[in-house]
């Protein structure tokens, strides 16, 4: 059949568009990325290796052949192609129900959470895979290892009928899914209050043959009291003899012992959800060991864009106040200082998270460290009135924190290179935008070109003599 995905970009999007074109249905895809000049960015590449034809969010992909339009809850109801669809008598599907149809079509493994789905899906994958179980995935973030494949990452069409994928509660969509095996994560606010969050996983819960849960989250045991359970020092399952540094960590579960080339508490977590989902199956803790030993991590995960002068950039995906504070943790076992750029991605977030992001980052910016914000990412869509970084920027002012509004990107890289100094780590955090990690790379360009010795701004430099 003839399907149409608006918004293909997306990451949960463009996994749906690669597997209808891998079965060999005619795909065709919109987004406003297009529309926006953003005409060579590494997901249309892959999409047109496979047939996808591109088109801008105008309505100009859609004809009388298309069977069916995919749309997702960004999209609003007056967009110009769910008008020409509904005017051709098209059939309008949710993102979340066609990604139903395929977890009823599987033997699905749904991995669900406020933070760290994308990571644990991955390593849940790479475990199977590793055990010879040929699974599938549908996931929120590129794994790097699909990637030296050729792969676009996000997506694979494993030759058993299990599946491996991320369920995301941002719209609520979760709630559509019946997964064989369910896990959840943590619970903290996010997209919406907790009390709405709490009735999406709740239904989740019920909708599920077997549920794992994460054993220190006690709000997540009373919403699932009979689940199994994982974690750090209890649980069904646990890790124990932990020890971190800041390039991985190592620990024990059940006595096997189990070695992380991700730094970071956060992934000792994720990690110990996806040895008890594959325990599950039936694969052994040896197994599981061997392949997280050889992980490699998802696509703007704490990625190292490189290392100049003893200075760090790194990439990641951070974009909630859970999200941020996890990798400012692991960055501080990394490098002396921690210089942080992060770029809401949502106008919707800041005005939701405002107070929860003021918190995470005064707990987590040290007085040795600085914090730039950018301003909010515009994605389309309405923008809530007044809402700005400004925000967060007053609320940090008033707490102490050594923090910088700069809307002006090139203004921004060029501050942070004349303030980093050797062993410095620098933080490049948000979500949604494609330009971000050109922007780590800016930044790394910029401490390539200036001098040490005169580069430094006053501020930075009090700082530094004051923490060492």
């Amino acid at each position: 059949m003839k399907i149409h995905f608006v918004g293909v970009g997306g990451i949960g999007m463009s996994a749906l568009a690669q597997l209808h074109a891998m079965a060999g249905d005619e795909v065709t895809g919109s987004d406003r990325l297009i529309n926006k000049g953003y005409t060579k960015l590494p997901v249309w590449d892959y999409l047109t290796k496979l047939g996808v034809k591109i088109y801008p969010q105008d309505a100009s992909g859609i004809d009388a052949k298309t069977q069916m339009a995919v749309l997702t809850t960004a999209i609003e109801p007056d967009n110009p192609e769910i008008a020409k669809a509904k005017e051709l008598g098209i059939e309008i599907l949710h993102r979340s129900d066609l990604l139903a149809k395929h977890v009823r079509e599987h033997e699905t493994i749904a991995i669900s959470g406020t933070s760290g789905k994308s990571t644990t899906t991955a390593m849940l994958f790479e475990i199977l895979k590793h055990a010879g179980k040929e699974p599938s995935l549908i996931t929120g973030g590129a794994l790097l290892s699909l990637q030296e494949q050729g792969l676009y990452g996000n997506v694979y069409a494993g030759k058993s009928n299990i599946l491996v994928m991320e369920a995301d509660e941002s719209d609520g969509t979760l709630v559509n899914y019946h997964p064989k095996i369910g896990v959840m994560l943590n619970l903290a606010k996010d997209h919406k209050e907790l009390d709405v969050l709490k009735g999406y996983f709740q239904k989740f819960y019920i909708n599920c043959g077997k549920f794992i849960v994460n054993a220190q989250e006690n709000k997540l045991k009373q919403i699932a009291p009979k689940a199994k359970t994982f974690g750090l020092g209890g649980g069904d399952t646990f890790a124990a003899n932990i020890k971190l540094s800041g390039f991985g960590s190592t620990f024990e579960a059940d006595g096997v012992p189990f070695k992380l080339n991700l730094p970071g508490e956060h992934n000792i977590k994720n990690a110990m959800a996806a040895i008890a989902a594959a325990k599950e199956t039936g694969v052994d803790l040896k197994t599981a060991a061997q392949a997280l030993e050889n992980f490699k991590g998802v696509y703007r995960r704490f990625n190292s864009v490189g290392k100049i002068n003893d200075i760090e950039v790194i990439d990641d995906f951070a974009h909630n106040p859970h999200k941020a504070a996890a990798t400012l943790k692991a960055a501080h076992l990394r490098g002396k200082r921690v210089l942080t750029f992060f770029q809401p991605h949502a106008f919707a977030s800041v005005q939701l998270l405002a107070k929860e992001f003021i918190e995470e980052f005064s707990a987590n910016i040290r007085a040795r460290d600085m914090l730039w914000l950018g301003e909010i990412y515009y994605a389309g869509g309405e923008i809530a009135k007044g809402v700005s970084s400004s925000r967060i920027y007053e609320g940090l002012k008033k707490k102490g924190v050594n923090v910088k509004f700069l809307p002006c990107r090139n203004e921004t890289a060029a501050d942070m290179a004349a303030c980093a100094q050797p062993g410095d780590v620098i933080l490049v955090l948000g979500a949604r935008d494609p330009t971000l990690t050109a922007f780590a790379r800016q930044i790394l360009k910029a401490i390539e070109s200036k001098s040490f010795e005169r580069g430094a701004c006053k501020e930075c430099l009090l700082n530094v003599s004051k923490s060492f």
